[in-house]
């Protein structure tokens, strides 16, 4: 299983939207490399929910349930759909992870501007950890 990294604004579409709606199409990527990273993906992987924006946070984890295929909303992109599988213990913050050194090669740090990012197995274990979870 792969780990992954997916941002959205909350004020657009958030953590508790997620969860409301009990799962979503992830569409209106629009950038090659994170394209390239939705195709990756398979059912099962799971993906760090992150706030970009406002609260520049990971707040939650959700499971890939459906490969990628054409985003409904423009057919040359690509889309998968997400489910949640739960809230984070505490969100860990942007700050925090720059902080540490253990996470300085991280995506969400030397690609800031990508939308859809992998995550090493060892990083996606130091931020569980960091959100007081058990890796």
């Amino acid at each position: 299983m792969a780990h992954w990294l997916m941002k959205s604004e909350p004020e657009s579409y958030g953590w508790q939207d997620l969860v409301r709606d009990g799962g979503t199409e992830w569409d209106g990527v629009r950038n090659n490399a994170a394209r390239l990273h939705l195709k990756a993906m398979k059912a099962g992987d799971e993906a760090f929910f992150y706030h970009s924006m406002s609260d520049k946070a990971v707040v939650g984890i959700m499971r890939i349930t459906r490969e990628a295929g054409p985003d409904p909303k423009d057919g040359d992109w690509v889309s998968v759909r997400v489910e949640p599988v739960r809230a984070l213990t505490r969100p860990v913050t942007l700050a925090e992870i720059k902080a540490e050194p253990k996470l300085a090669q991280m995506e969400l740090i030397r690609q800031s501007r990508l939308s859809v990012a992998p995550v090493r197995e060892d990083e996606w274990r130091k931020v569980l950890e960091m959100s007081g979870e058990k890796g």
